[in-house]
């Protein structure tokens, strides 16, 4: 599926150039006069970038990105600053208003293309690693241990000896008393004919690598 991309400028010939040299990489390219329209645009259909001039009338580049770094929705949607404005000041105050890459005009087409497809590969890998990351954690996570011959109480308790928590440590994760946490305990070892919390944990780490 083609990325879609939002151009910003209230040049209608750089505008039409922009979007022309875009969709001839593949893009799918929308364009906007000004701030206000696209934030419009981007409220109907989120892009996968932005590339915006900053001297537009009614709302500048640099409101339109504060707008879109306040907005949950929008809040890491990639922008590239592509305007005439060369200064050094212009350039921090576009970094400080959180946008991504910033090009002074004229520019290289070549350069543009390869700004874009740099951020958009780089959001790819993030959001990858991020899939991968929870795929991982999901995986990775341990069923609770359970048994047929103790309660639902026992067995989370018989799992946090196994852990190798004190009584009172168990006390304070499950908040229940120490009394409570003992008269577990004795259940646990009367039950599975076991002398002490050694072979508690044992049972459970058996059980567990079993599974």
């Amino acid at each position: 599926m083609a990325k879609r991309l939002l151009v910003v400028d209230d040049e209608p010939n750089l505008l039409q150039a922009v979007a022309i040299c875009l969709r001839a990489e593949g893009y799918e390219v929308a364009t906007a006069r000004n701030g206000a329209e696209a934030l419009l645009k981007v409220a109907e259909t989120l892009p996968d970038l932005m590339i915006s001039d900053i001297r537009m009338p009614g709302m500048d580049g640099y409101t339109l990105v504060r707008q879109l770094r306040a907005a949950h929705r929008t809040v890491i949607l990639p922008v590239v600053f592509l305007t005439a404005k060369d200064e050094t000041a212009d350039r921090i105050a576009g970094f400080r208003s959180g946008v991504d890459a910033y090009l002074t005009k004229p520019f290289e087409p070549d350069e543009l293309i390869a700004i874009v497809s740099n951020i958009l590969n780089r959001v790819q890998r993030t959001h990858t690693e991020i899939a991968r990351l929870a795929v991982g954690a999901s995986a990775t996570e341990p069923e609770p241990f359970q048994d047929e011959q103790l309660t639902v109480a026992e067995a989370r308790i018989a799992d946090a000896v196994a852990r190798g928590l004190s009584n009172k440590e168990i006390a304070a994760e499950l908040k229940i008393s120490v009394r409570t946490v003992e008269n577990h305990i004795s259940h646990i070892l009367a039950k599975k004919n076991f002398h002490n919390r050694v072979e508690i944990a044992r049972f459970v780490m058996e059980h567990q690598q079993s599974d």
